[in-house]
């Protein structure tokens, strides 16, 4: 049953792999840097979002040993907007590790020794990149399996039963294609909103389907509302410039550039000074979810005359765009001169 279901999938995939930048065509050999990093980019971000930065990173970088040489600052300021910033710093320390090593390993056991490189991304690049039998599942093949074996355990739970499902349909050939089969059915046919079971090449094999309901699977667990945190984030301004500063390099955000705040990632309640005293003025609110709590961010712009301390940098709101700031500041950055252009226009 096995060979059937992957042979069957493999014939579907020959004829319907989704066209991405960072895949080559059946037949070609890929290259391993250029398949680790859209794996590290597509870690919880999508398709279509990864798209433009993996063009810009490759037409940058071309080589892994070409990121190994860029400053970590240069890679964290082309990263913002995609988030999960630890994923950039260890991108700079994983390409200076297989510079220093003259090539990517191409087993899982010695890619998992990389530098933010953990077992699904280990699985994919020895798959795609290296032809290695390895079982790579995604949220899209956890959803697939789930589906074809009605795997009724709530995740996180049913991860591990799903994990043995997928080794027993997993092929010795052509493991890559299969990894990326697995993938393409579960993001255009097997969706989390829709299965479009007349489509897919498994509907024969898939007891999801014989029961009815596909969309019930996989089953996930209630999930528990998400803590609201609040905080404050200050616009100074000078000569067409505001000032910026950089997080500490470790810890949420860590090492981006972004405006001054309160400190409400250390504060529980996120009510800390302001950088100056003298008079604030409000200029709205910006929402931000984060893995764990969502976050709304009070803007507010500086009226006085006083020059903050500490290190930081006068940055030109000309080339704001180029200073890599991650999304959060950037929305704050877009309140404040969204108010500004509305103010003008009264």
């Amino acid at each position: 049953m096995s060979a059937t279901m992957s042979d069957l999938l493999l014939d579907w995939y020959d004829r319907h792999a989704r066209r991405l930048p960072w895949r080559v065509s059946t037949g070609e050999r890929p290259d391993p840097y250029r398949v680790w990093l859209s794996e590290v980019m597509l870690q919880q971000t999508t398709t279509a979002a990864v798209a433009p930065y993996f063009a810009a990173f490759t037409a940058r970088w071309p080589t892994v040993e070409a990121l190994a040489a860029a400053p970590e600052e240069a890679v964290m300021a082309a990263w913002a907007g995609l988030g999960y910033y630890s994923r950039a710093r260890n991108l700079v320390k994983a390409a200076r590790a297989v510079a220093d090593l003259g090539g990517f390993p191409d087993t899982e056991a010695g890619l998992r020794a990389l530098p933010g490189v953990g077992d699904y991304t280990a699985a994919a690049v020895a798959a795609i990149a290296f032809g290695r039998r390895a079982v790579v599942i995604d949220a899209n093949v956890e959803r697939v399996v789930a589906r074809l074996y009605a795997i009724a355990t709530p995740l996180p739970g049913a991860r591990k039963a799903i994990r043995v499902a997928a080794d027993t349909i997993t092929p010795g050939k052509r493991a890559g294609d299969f990894a990326q089969a697995m993938m393409d059915l579960g993001a255009t046919i097997c969706t989390a909103r829709d299965a479009k079971c007349l489509l897919c090449p498994l509907q024969s094999a898939c007891a999801a389907r014989a029961l009815g309901d596909p969309l019930r699977f996989p089953v996930k667990a209630v999930k528990k509302a998400r803590p609201l945190r609040t905080g404050t984030a200050f616009w100074i301004e000078r000569d067409e410039a505001v000032w910026l500063v950089t997080r500490p390099a470790k810890g949420l955000l860590g090492g981006m550039r972004a405006l001054p705040d309160d400190g409400w990632l250390a504060r529980a309640d996120g009510h800390g000074e302001a950088p100056l005293a003298g008079a604030w003025k409000a200029a709205g609110v910006v929402r931000h979810g984060f893995t764990h709590f969502d976050l709304e961010l009070g803007v507010a712009t500086y009226a006085g005359e006083g020059v903050p301390a500490g290190e930081g940098q006068w940055w030109p709101l000309e080339r704001l765009d180029e200073a890599g700031l991650p999304t959060l500041f950037a929305k704050a950055a877009e309140r404040v001169l969204a108010q500004r252009s509305t103010d003008g226009e009264d």
